[in-house]
C-alpha cells in the first residue's frame, strides 16, 4: 500500500516552512499569492490529503475563537456596535476552518465560565472586548498561555496585542468642530470612566478646548445608552442652561440627547448643537441626523480576528490604531 504523503514533504515540495503550508492549508490569511499557489501545486503532485483527526491532536486545535465581552446582558450582542464586530470577525473566520464563539463575562457564572474555557483551552484563541479597570478577566487572559487579542487597550494594563481606534483624535476633531461653528459652551457626555475608551474620548475633548483657550462648560457621565444620554442632558440643562453645544462619547448617548434636548424646548443646532461618535444606524435616523466621529467597527472586528490568527500560527503582530473621521449630517 502507497504511503500517504505528509505535510512535512508538502512543504518541502513547495520549498516553504512546514508552518506557511499549514497555514494555506486551514486558508489563513497573511500568506504571500507565491507560498499560497506553490503549496496548492505541491498538495496536487503529491496527492497529499489531510486527516483531521491526527491534524487536531497533532496540533491540539480547539477548532474555535472565543469573542468576549465584558457584559451580563444577552442583549449587548444586539448593539448595533458589537453586532458589527461580530460581522467583521466572520467574514475573516469564513476563510479558515475556525468557529466563533461569543461569550459574556461580567457575572460571577460568566467569568468562572470563561477561566475553565481559557485554562481547558477549549478554544486557540480569545478576543476581549469592553473591559473596565481591574477587571479580572484580562489577567485570566494574560495567565492563560493562550493567544489573545484586545479591542481596545484595558485601562491600567499593558497588553501586546491589541486593535483600537483613534479614540482622542476623534473626540479632539469632535470638539474642535464645534468650536469651528462658534460654540463656546461646549459640554460633554462622557462614557464610564473605568474604561479606556471613554477616558480617551474625554481627553480629547479637553485637548481641543485647551488648544481653543475654553475651559469644559459641563460633564456627564453616562453609560453607552440612549437612556443614559437622556438622563445626563437633563442633567446638564440643569446646571449649564446656556450649552450650546454637547459632544457625547457615542451615537447612542447623543440620541438620547437630542430626545432631551427636544422635551426642553432648545432646537438642535440653532440653540444646542450635538455631535457623537461611532456613526451607527441610529446616528442616520435620528431627529436631526446626527452629525458624528466615524469609526471602522466592522473593521475593528475583521483586523482583531487576522491578529488573532497570526497569533495562533505563532507570529507577532504589532498592535494596530484604526483610523476615525468626522460625518457631517444636521445636528451640528
Amino acid at each position: 500500500m502507497r504511503r500517504r504523503p505528509t505535510l512535512d514533504e508538502v512543504a518541502e515540495r513547495a520549498g516553504v516552512s512546514r508552518t506557511a503550508a499549514s497555514r494555506v492549508l486551514n486558508n489563513a490569511p497573511h500568506v504571500s499569492r507565491d507560498k499560497r499557489e506553490a503549496v496548492q501545486r505541491a498538495i496536487r503532485e503529491l496527492g497529499y490529503v489531510p486527516n483531521p483527526t491526527a491534524r487536531a491532536l497533532a496540533t491540539q486545535q480547539a477548532g474555535a475563537v472565543a469573542l468576549i465581552v465584558a457584559g451580563d446582558d444577552p442583549a449587548v450582542f444586539a448593539d448595533p456596535f458589537f453586532g458589527q464586530v461580530v460581522a467583521g470577525a466572520a467574514t475573516v473566520l469564513e476563510e479558515t476552518d475556525l468557529h466563533l464563539m461569543l461569550c459574556l463575562a461580567t457575572s460571577a457564572r460568566g467569568q468562572l465560565r470563561v477561566q475553565q474555557l481559557l485554562h481547558t483551552r477549549a478554544v486557540d484563541g480569545v478576543m476581549l472586548m469592553a473591559l473596565r479597570e481591574g477587571d479580572p478577566l484580562t489577567r485570566l487572559a494574560l495567565d492563560a498561555d493562550i493567544p489573545a487579542v484586545f479591542g481596545g487597550r484595558p485601562l491600567g494594563q499593558d497588553v501586546p496585542s491589541f486593535v483600537d481606534v483613534d479614540n482622542v483624535g476623534g473626540a479632539r476633531a469632535a470638539t474642535e468642530y464645534l468650536i469651528s461653528l462658534g460654540r463656546t459652551r461646549i459640554a460633554m457626555i462622557t462614557g464610564p470612566l473605568d474604561t479606556d475608551v471613554s477616558r480617551a474620548r474625554h481627553r480629547g475633548y479637553r485637548e481641543a478646548l485647551t488648544l481653543a483657550g475654553l475651559t469644559p462648560h459641563g460633564e456627564e457621565a453616562g453609560d453607552f445608552t440612549e437612556l443614559g444620554g437622556i438622563t445626563a442632558m437633563d442633567a446638564l440643562l440643569a446646571r449649564h442652561p446656556d450649552t450650546d453645544a454637547v459632544f457625547a462619547a457615542n451615537d447612542n448617548m447623543a440620541a438620547g440627547a437630542l430626545r432631551a434636548l427636544r422635551r426642553a424646548g432648545r432646537a438642535v443646532p440653532g440653540d444646542t448643537a450635538v455631535i457623537g461618535f461611532d456613526d451607527l444606524p441610529v446616528a442616520e435616523v435620528s431627529d436631526p441626523p446626527l452629525t458624528t466621529i466615524h469609526q471602522p467597527i466592522q473593521a475593528l472586528g475583521r483586523e482583531m480576528t487576522r491578529m488573532l490568527l497570526a497569533l495562533v500560527a505563532g507570529e507577532s503582530p504589532s498592535p494596530l490604531l484604526l483610523p476615525t473621521r468626522l460625518v457631517r449630517r444636521e445636528s451640528a
